[in-house]
């Protein structure tokens, strides 16, 4: 995961630097999530086929690939994101590959805490990355922070490879139907539960993606009114990142009590309408804007765990690799949209510089999980006859 947040960290620096728009900067973030979700469910799908350690190890050295490649030959607005690209088809085949490794590993009534543990370690690895990028760049330059970022996959890597013996044996055919397993997909969002958890990840990742992409910008510009952060910007969006983590783990222990559907509804409701807090915020004290920072970002990702405990729980198990698949992919189509829609919103809303179009692009990204409740409630009634 170290390479995952490292354009994020650097993301004013190098629009800046190679003189891009807000939106081209919001593409360049969002096109992992297009290497992501163009492999995801092949990755996934080969799970079922043959040993996931293989395809984890060779997800851990396409990740390192795209940011060596990013810190030694991007130099402007196309490169940039074909590495990013190459990036996010190397952590597609670890996330939900890795899930599956431990899902098939643990049962019973504490596999949703396994899993909620999992998923939550995904921002830890996010902060690291911050932390990483937020050190190392402005000591040692940014192509040197992507460079660094690179060892992190390939210790993860070196990790399976060396204390999980491969089998000597074993392969996969490829076809059109591993890469898009329609059949499949289809018995999965014939599930009204399946199909929930699927689509409520996706927005949920829009507006987790989006916030994450452009959380050190955000910085950057409460700055400009005069405050002064007593850290880095990237330093207080690593830590803001790590605290969020527990939120992941508790938030799935409460819906365990409360219900997963009652809690997943309440949560988007408190981070859309933080989400707008915060950006009408950027001016005051700094204190008030960390603390309302790492308010929206626990907010943001109270439910994640319980998302995916909750779709891993509902398919059925000879269809889980392609449901894990179909939910990573719809999901992570929506981190795609987040930095984008976040960078076109800061655009048509007046540019950067306006408090105003802060506001409206939080409130861009967290339009789907205000109107969660209004959708759950239309899906839950009883098709007519």
């Amino acid at each position: 995961m170290l390479g995952f947040s490292t354009y994020a960290a650097l993301l004013p620096e190098l629009r800046d630097e190679w003189r891009l728009s807000n939106s081209q900067a919001g593409v360049v973030g969002g096109m992992f999530f297009a290497g992501y979700i163009g492999t995801v469910s092949l990755w996934t799908a080969l799970t079922d086929r043959l040993d996931g350690r293989r395809v984890y190890i060779a997800g851990g050295l396409l990740t390192a690939l795209g940011s060596a490649g990013f810190g030694l030959l991007a130099n402007g607005f196309w490169s940039a994101l074909a590495f990013q690209v190459v990036l996010g088809i190397g952590i597609a085949a670890t996330y939900m590959p890795g899930l599956r490794l431990l899902s098939d590993r643990v049962c019973g009534p504490y596999q949703s805490r396994y899993i909620a543990f999992y998923t939550s370690f995904f921002g830890i690895g996010t902060a690291l990355s911050l932390a990483i990028a937020g050190f190392i760049a402005p000591a040692f330059g940014w192509r040197t922070a992507f460079l660094l970022s690179a060892l992190g996959p390939l210790a993860a890597a070196a990790l399976v490879f060396f204390l999980h013996a491969l089998p000597a044996h074993g392969g996969a055919a490829f076809s059109l139907h591993t890469l898009f397993p329609i059949a499949s997909w289809r018995r999965v969002l014939a599930d009204r539960a399946s199909a929930g958890y699927t689509f409520g990840y996706m927005v949920h990742c829009l507006e987790l993606f989006g916030s994450r992409a452009w959380m050190v910008a955000f910085l950057a510009f409460s700055a400009g009114f005069g405050n002064a952060f007593p850290w880095p910007a990237a330093a207080i969006a690593a830590v803001v990142n790590l605290l969020a983590v527990p939120a992941s783990i508790l938030g799935n222990e409460v819906a365990l009590r409360i219900g997963r559907r009652r809690w997943i509804l309440l949560v988007m409701v408190a981070s859309g309408s933080s989400g707008l807090l915060l950006g009408a915020a950027a001016p005051w004290h700094w204190a008030l804007v960390i603390a309302l920072l790492i308010a929206y970002s626990m907010l943001v990702m109270a439910e994640s765990g319980t998302l995916t405990a909750g779709l891993v729980a509902a398919a059925p198990a000879q269809l889980r690799g392609a449901a894990m698949g179909l939910y990573s992919l719809v999901g992570f189509g929506g981190g795609l949209l987040g930095p984008v829609v976040f960078g076109a919103a800061l655009d048509l809303a007046g540019g950067a510089g306006s408090r105003t179009a802060w506001v409206l692009a939080y409130a861009a990204i967290g339009a789907g999980c205000l109107a969660a409740p209004i959708v759950a409630r239309i899906g839950s009634k009883p098709a007519p006859r």
